[in-house]
């Protein structure tokens, strides 16, 4: 197959028949067990790391089934979530999500009387130690319905995911994620088997698709799913919900939905027009904006923390240069005596600078290289590292030592030779 430049491909066929397969390895994710894939006429095989990286950087894009930036976000952006409000204390808000204002009739009820909404399901979480055999794992463990999938748009890569009969029965039964059959079964078929959750056994009837990081850096594949009958009642103790996952029908309907979804609630809860919600309504564009800003606040932080950790060390450069300088008076004025001209003596304490300060950068680097490979290889996570990055890192470090440098190297090359040549 052969895809040329301006063309337009679509590729179809049915669940299972290898399209994500090859995805994963036109987007340089994945290798061939045969054959060869060739792109812009390079064979991608010969690619070391850092190359792929910048392919998928720079060349490639794509939007993907199984990865998602935010855990809830589906492709349509219909998803609202629903949070508990602010609990008082003495007059005073103590957070948001820390009232039990949520209940499942809240969720049933969102599900059956808003033609909007398509699924609703109430979750419940905590986190567990699952146990098999002789190994243990710690865990999340999350009680949901089982229109979750749905709402998620996620998967299950094997074996099936509990129903409406499982529910209403509160059965010990479980659907995993890719972590926890790596650490509790080291890859093998866990479908079957039975794992201890707090103390109740439960049986594995599903293992879900990878999911991959979540935007905040959780793993989402550590997860555990039950139904939310078995969580509230047999394994958390929890008597509400702390969140109602809602799917609507498409976003167009979205405002109307968010509106009916207020107003059934403010309903259930008996709230008078003049008392404010005991609950709070998001979609994933508001969930996706804060994400946003937090992550742009936490830029800034870092350039500020940067900016000022250069300026304390161009602070301590100068200063080191300035005590150089004085120390050297007399090595200053010898060269100006036998002809050294003023730019000959600042280029001179300019280079020291320079060097000094690049030595400094290098040395950070080498720190950073072997730090990185030292917590990659305890890990197991794969390290890549970014020639551009460190050629900018060397770059900025000799700025610094010229920008630093520069008031004491013009000190030195104004000083007078006989005055030098005098001075103790």
């Amino acid at each position: 197959m052969s895809v040329e430049e301006g063309e337009f491909l679509s590729v179809m066929g049915a669940s299972g028949s290898g399209k994500s397969t090859l995805m994963n390895i036109l987007g340089c994710l994945d290798s061939p067990t045969s054959g060869e894939y060739r792109l812009n006429g390079e064979p991608v095989s010969s690619f070391k790391k850092e190359k792929l990286a910048t392919i998928r950087n720079k060349t490639l894009g794509f939007v993907f089934q199984n990865f998602h930036l935010l855990p809830k976000t589906s492709a349509l952006e219909n998803v609202v979530l629903v949070f508990p409000g602010a609990r008082q204390l003495g007059g005073v808000s103590i957070g948001g999500g820390s009232a039990n204002t949520l209940t499942v009739e809240d969720a049933l009820a969102l599900r059956d009387e808003i033609p909007e909404v398509i699924a609703a399901s109430p979750e419940v979480r905590s986190q567990r130690v699952l146990v098999y055999g002789n190994r243990n794992w710690f865990s999340r463990v999350y009680g949901q319905s089982a229109d979750y999938l749905q709402i998620r748009r996620w998967g299950v890569e094997s074996g099936r995911m509990y129903d409406e009969e499982d529910i209403e029965r509160r059965a010990l039964v479980a659907v995993v994620g890719q972590t926890i059959v790596e650490e509790l079964f080291e890859g093998s078929d866990p479908i079957g088997e039975i794992i201890r959750i707090g103390g109740l056994p439960f049986e594995i009837i599903g293992v879900l698709e990878p999911k991959g990081m979540s935007l905040m850096g959780s793993v989402q594949d550590d997860i555990v799913l039950i139904p939310y009958t078995t969580a509230f009642q047999r394994v958390s103790g929890r008597t509400h919900a702390m969140v109602i996952n809602i799917q609507i029908y498409d976003e167009n309907s979205m405002e109307i939905a968010q509106l009916k979804i207020t107003d059934l609630l403010r309903e259930r809860h008996n709230l008078a027009p003049h008392q404010e919600n005991d609950f709070t309504v998001q979609t994933q564009e508001e969930i996706a904006e804060a994400a946003t800003e937090t992550s742009r606040i936490m830029t800034w932080l870092l350039a500020s923390i940067a900016g000022v950790s250069l300026f304390v060390g161009g602070i301590g450069i100068m200063n080191v240069m300035l005590v150089s300088v004085t120390e050297r008076t007399r090595e200053i004025g010898l060269r100006l005596a036998v002809g050294a001209r003023g730019p000959d003596i600042l280029l001179q304490f300019l280079i020291e600078s320079v060097v000094l300060c690049l030595l400094g950068g290098l040395g950070g680097i080498l720190l950073g290289v072997l730090a990185t490979e030292l917590v990659a290889s305890y890990a197991g996570w794969p390290a890549i590292f970014s020639t551009e990055a460190m050629i900018v890192a060397v770059t900025v470090s000799a700025a610094v030592g010229v920008f630093f440098g520069f008031y004491p190297a013009w000190k030195a090359s104004r000083l007078d030779p006989i005055t030098a040549l005098r001075r103790e």
